[in-house]
């Protein structure tokens, strides 16, 4: 949900207020409560038909401005309906403070009921959030100044307050994050027409988005899949491909014999069976899955799906990717490990490889 989205589901709420607030002038209080609640009455009709739904934030509204406005009249004191906006903006400030600094999004739990097709990758979350704090603090300030005029300022000065500057503060707002994105934007690298596409992932491995190679690599830590393949013979050794010494990561240390990004629109199976076959030639493989899990970097971010297989007679090193490869026993790796002989994302997978054979063990 963009900050716009979010805005126009909050106005049709406000909407009562700012008729009354009009009428009021123009017919007085009485009137203006009539047709103010019949103007929420409306949209509550309206949404239900078009939407088939019962616009809750509306009727909320709509039912203050009744209840506040009759105390007002009965008392003949109409700070009780001044305070109504107040009372409807703390609302808003405690939804917006739960969902911008608590762990429960109820901003994006509503954005997720009413707007299914909508998904964030991890930079639009942050984003999103920092807007989300943006927002309860400009609600917390225009909350003490509705209160404060309420109680200290003219009839005008409370309905210019009220009603016109909630959408000034807002306009205001909108062109200054519009400039910051579009000075982003500038800073932006550009894309190369023939770059890869990466998927966007969340930790639970569903599709959020897409992003170029490059802006995966950069730092920004934007999460997308591997597939990790493990290769052994039947003594138990491991097929380790060494890094050419020209990579920019890791460069001459021994790896995982097979690892590669899966493209966008690919799925975690076809990308094995591509990378198998571009790194170390194998095809026609049975591979069984060890785990999934998040692994980052200083300069990445990757959700690592690792599998194994016992295929290795068909291994064949037939590209530039990789240069030597060779089986190692499990004591020639322990000897090795913490050395820089080998990356540290193998020396992790190793070392769960070996509590998975343990717990194994235990079982049978």
């Amino acid at each position: 949900m963009t900050r716009t989205d979010l805005i126009k589901k909050l106005l049709p709420g406000f909407i009562p207020l700012f008729v009354f607030i009009l009428a009021d002038e123009i017919w007085g209080t009485k009137i203006g409560i009539a047709v103010a609640v019949g103007v929420g009455l409306i949209e509550l009709i309206v949404t239900g038909i078009k939407e088939r739904r019962l616009e809750k934030f509306v009727l909320i509204d709509t039912a203050l401005l009744v209840v506040l406005s009759l105390i007002s009249i009965l008392l003949d004191n109409d700070i009780f309906f001044k305070l109504k906006p107040a009372l409807i903006e703390l609302i808003l400030c405690a939804v917006l403070g739960v969902s911008a600094f608590g762990k429960l999004n109820i901003v994006q739990m509503m954005a997720g009921r009413y707007m299914k097709d909508v998904s964030f990758n991890e930079q639009q979350q942050a984003q999103f959030q920092r807007n989300l704090r943006n927002m309860f603090w400009i609600f917390l300030a225009h909350t003490g100044l509705i209160i404060f005029s309420a109680f200290y300022m003219s009839e005008a000065a409370w309905a210019f307050i009220s009603g016109g500057l909630f959408y000034i503060i807002f306009a205001v707002y909108f062109v200054i994050e519009w400039f910051r994105n579009k000075r982003q934007q500038r800073k932006m690298p550009v894309v190369a027409d023939d770059e890869e596409w990466l998927p966007v992932v969340d930790e639970e491995g569903k599709v959020i988005g897409k992003a170029p190679r490059s802006a995966c690599h950069n730092g920004q830590k934007i999460l997308h899949p591997v597939v990790h393949l493990h290769v052994f013979n039947p003594k138990g050794h491991i097929y380790l491909q060494k890094r050419p010494e020209d990579k920019l990561v890791q460069p001459g240390k021994w790896d995982t014999a097979v690892g590669g990004h899966i493209s966008f629109g690919e799925s975690v199976e076809t990308a094995l069976k591509r990378e198998a076959y571009e790194e170390i030639g194998l095809t026609d493989f049975q591979a069984r899955p060890m785990a999934s899990y998040k692994w980052e970097t200083d300069v990445e971010a990757e959700l690592v799906y690792s599998y194994t297989s016992y295929d290795y007679k068909k291994i064949r090193l037939h590209s530039d990717e990789v240069t030597e490869g060779k089986f190692w026993s499990r004591s020639q790796i322990e000897k090795n490990l913490g050395k820089d002989v080998f990356t540290p994302n193998f020396e992790f997978e190793f070392k769960m490889m070996e509590q998975l054979r343990d717990q194994n063990s235990a079982l049978a």
